[in-house]
């Protein structure tokens, strides 16, 4: 059965074509079912493989399909790497992946009044491009060589861009004034993107960071002669001796190959895309923003473990910008009024998290919060999403409030996710967060710090939103009034996903601290992964410090205190006296400015530094190249030469007959001159 993991990337693809051509004929029901079939078996596919891996205890299996390239020394095959990392990013893609699907068949569909159903326009063109890109995510797991994973990596970003601007044709839109009080002036907000602009600027930030991973694919070829991860003469086989020989090659291509994280998994400077890509449909969101795309950077250092673990300097960078980001996006959630630009915020922390985890060492629990995060976000994100449809289309909080009484499911399902979020103690994400904040300790109390602070802000920032949407009074009677659960798919959806943010857990339950309790449980996970960082076993485990029972259930509890903490402080200033906050702002009111306007980071840094003047030169290109070179010169230049040319030839053909007698006659006369003549 291994020998078919294909399968998994074969049957998106399946329902890409199907789709795609016969779509609009199929109807919309048809196209729903069939594109999240083709998920739902790929599913099964890597279940039942991952289960025959562990049963024959085979730890990879290579299965080749055939060489795509073989110039000179390079040959490039097309093989598929399965082990227990590929296999769980499989699981938790196509997993995740299908209940999006089922969620989406609804969720693209619109009823008037009357409950009448009316699809998008463009059903069949979304389900195309969301198995497009659940196949495009599968090729980067399942390669087993950088060129694969590379091919993989832009397919995600192309899917990303057709994705995002979905709905092109939606104009950018304004955002309402922060009122601070009647002898304050109203905080102005900078205007949302459109979806166009958003699938532009998503595409062209990941391209700036795709140059690092290009040039770090070049200089693995370059270095060792071979793309291939595992191999007698693999790269990673190759790292130690590489790294004792030519010690600072490894660590430029680990942070070459850091670069292009960043810009796919949204980490400063390369954020800014993602908050942006909100624009597209909420289906979106919660495929590419928690399940997928954005954690493909954490994939592929989990993936080059050894190269990492070889240069100690570039993952202290990496532990230190993901704790930099995760506490800059979490101060600029604080005070965002957009329940999905909240959500967006939260996924460019969390993935800051993930980042802390690898750099220190710790992939096993970079991994564990990769695998809850995409339970709880993609649970949050579609819980707005079910918001959003039921208040037509708004999303902001202000106009939110006691909707717990409308959307029970929802606010149930919304809260699990927010627990888990919030790292409340024995919800999923509080064991995966815990496990990066103890290793984060133990390699850097300063990085633990900045973590435990951002911890205490993500569970504020969180409850802040599930208090002013779900709780309180309505603030919009008109849109409480028409407020309604969503049908079946969408909760049935929900539902799953909130038994995946409850249960998540297990996976990676706190084993030494547990032991020291004289409980004996096993950490999945690291059972699971432990085969993964084999060859960097000796390393890891010197960047990997084992802290004293104490000092576990001392950080163990102060990471459940901070979250309740939280959770509590928020429950203070948005339900039992909810003028703390306005009074709060208006006291604080140019940090509360600054944090609202993201920093002025896209307006007042890229824009004038990079944005206009990359227009200014783009103009001049298309004006100099483009209009002057290749227009007026080879193109109409060619076109006039031409046209001269023949104009020149037309006086030969003048229609009178003795013309043309005369010009054979002194043609034959040449002809027989250059014979005479020789």
């Amino acid at each position: 059965m291994t020998q078919l993991i294909w399968l998994t990337i074969f049957l998106p693809i399946v329902g890409v074509f199907l789709n795609g051509l016969l779509g609009r004929w199929m109807g919309h029901k048809i196209v729903g079912i069939f594109a999240s079939l083709m998920v739902f078996g790929a599913f099964v596919v890597g279940a039942v493989i991952l289960f025959e891996l562990n049963s024959q205890r085979e730890e990879v299996v290579i299965v080749p399909l055939w060489t795509w390239a073989a110039i000179g020394d390079l040959t490039v095959s097309v093989n598929l790497l399965v082990d227990h990392l590929s296999l769980l990013m499989v699981l938790v893609v196509t997993g995740v992946g299908f209940l999006i699907h089922v969620y989406a068949t609804d969720y693209m569909i619109h009823r008037d009044e009357h409950g009448h159903p009316h699809p998008d326009r463009d059903y069949a063109r979304f389900f195309t491009f969301l198995n497009l890109f659940i196949a495009s995510m599968l090729v980067l797991v399942l390669g087993d060589n950088y060129l694969l994973m590379y091919v993989g990596w832009e397919l995600v970003g192309l899917c990303s861009y057709l994705l995002i601007g979905f709905w092109f044709d939606r104009p950018a839109q304004e955002q309402d004034p922060i009122d601070l009080g009647p002898d304050q002036p109203p905080v102005k907000l900078f205007p949302l993107l459109s979806p166009a602009a958003s699938g532009m600027k998503a595409f062209v930030v990941n391209r700036i960071g795709d140059v690092g991973f290009a040039l770090g694919v070049f200089l693995i070829w370059s270095t060792f002669g071979t793309l291939q991860f595992l191999g007698a003469n693999g790269v990673f086989e190759q790292a130690p001796h590489i790294a004792q020989t030519m010690p600072n090659i490894i660590p430029w291509i680990a942070l070459l190959l850091f670069i292009g994280a960043m810009g796919k998994s949204a980490q400063i400077p390369l954020y800014v895309w993602l908050p942006d890509a909100m624009a597209g449909p909420t289906p979106v969101s919660a495929l590419i923003h928690a399940a997928t795309m954005v954690t493909a950077g954490v994939y592929m250092i989990v993936r080059s473990n050894v190269l990492y673990t070889l240069s100690p300097g570039v993952s202290m960078f990496v532990a230190t910008t993901g704790a930099v980001t995760a506490l800059f996006a979490a101060t600029i959630a604080l005070v965002q009024v957009d329940l999905k630009r909240i959500l967006a915020y939260s996924t460019v922390s969390q993935l800051g998290y993930m980042f802390l985890a690898v750099g220190v060492g710790a992939y096993t629990a970079g991994m564990f919060h990769l695998t809850t995060h995409a339970f709880f976000k993609a649970l949050l994100f579609l819980g707005a999403g079910s918001v959003m449809h039921a208040l037509h289309n708004v999303i902001d909080i202000r106009r939110m409030g006691g909707l717990r009484h409308k959307m029970k499911i929802t606010y149930i399902t919304f809260l699990v996710g927010g627990l888990a979020l919030a790292g409340f103690p024995l919800m999923s994400g509080f064991f995966s967060k815990d496990e990066i904040l103890a290793n984060a300790f133990a390699a850097a109390p300063v990085l633990w710090a900045i973590g435990i602070v951002t911890a205490g802000l993500t569970a504020f920032y969180t409850f802040r939103a599930v208090f002013i949407a779900f709780h309180g009074q309505p603030r919009d009677p008109y849109l409480y009034e028409h407020a309604h659960e969503s049908r079946w798919p969408i909760a049935l959806a929900l539902m799953v996903l909130a038994i995946l943010a409850l249960l998540g857990g297990g996976l990676g339950l706190p084993v030494e601290l547990l032991h020291g309790f004289g409980l004996d449980m096993p950490h999945v996970m690291d059972s699971w992964l432990a085969p993964v960082y084999s060859m960097a076993e000796h390393a890891a485990a010197e960047m990997q410090q084992h802290l004293p029972f104490t000092t576990e259930l001392s950080l163990f509890l102060i990471s459940a205190t901070v979250a309740i903490g939280g959770i509590f402080v928020a429950y203070i200033f948005y339900v039992l006296r909810p003028s703390i906050p306005r009074t709060l702002a208006r006291s604080l009111r140019p940090v509360f400015v600054l944090l609202a306007n993201k920093y002025y980071v896209d307006e007042k840094i890229y824009d004038p530094l990079l944005v206009r003047p990359g227009l200014k030169v783009a103009e001049a290109m298309a004006k100099g190249v483009d209009n002057f070179l290749i227009d007026s010169i080879l193109v109409d230049g060619t076109a006039k030469v031409v046209g001269w040319f023949g104009r020149l030839l037309s006086y030969l053909q003048s229609g009178y007959l003795r013309h043309y007698v005369l010009a054979t006659f002194i043609g034959v006369l040449i002809v027989i001159s250059y014979f005479f003549l020789q």
